[in-house]
């Protein structure tokens, strides 16, 4: 990172089917190996899956799902005279998108279903309901920011 100023946001492209950047950036995060239209068609076949299993808008189950599965905080290691704390810190708002993403992608991965698509969707579909792995992570990170609430004082 420079030292005199912050470097540019560069400006995330839409996808092309519903022309979202949170839909663009959740592919580029499915994405392996640059294979992106790999990583479309599971992303798309997902929101099918979605729409036949619920009858609802695929994009508002994924919208709610998303914002389900959110941190409002998360633990820091702090190195303070010799001791390491946990301190806790509340998430910037893109880096919150962020760990979702990551955490739905990666919980929808060790599922058990035959396909990446089904594993996906059966994980949307379990966060838009507040249950699923991706919030029991959440919850887990923000047991871990209570239980250290009283290191709250070396926040920096």
């Amino acid at each position: 990172m420079p030292r005199r100023n912050a470097p540019q946001k560069r400006e995330k492209m839409p996808d092309p089917r519903y022309n979202l950047t949170l839909v663009a950036q959740f592919v580029n995060c499915l994405m392996e190996r640059g294979k992106k239209q790999v990583a479309e068609r599971i992303f798309y076949d997902a929101m099918d899956v979605i729409q036949q299993k619920t009858g609802q808008q695929p994009l508002d189950v994924f919208h709610k799902a998303l914002n389900n599965v959110k941190p409002l905080l998360e633990v820091k290691s702090r190195r303070v005279g010799g001791a390491n704390y946990q301190v806790p810190v509340e998430v910037r708002p893109g880096r919150r998108t962020a760990l979702a993403i990551r955490w739905l992608i990666g919980y929808a991965d060790s599922r058990s279903e035959k396909t990446m698509s089904d594993k996906l969707a059966n994980e949307i579909l379990a966060a838009s309901k507040n249950e699923g792995a991706a919030i029991k992570k959440k919850e887990d990170t923000h047991k871990m920011a209570e239980a250290n609430k009283a290191f709250a004082h070396f926040r920096w």
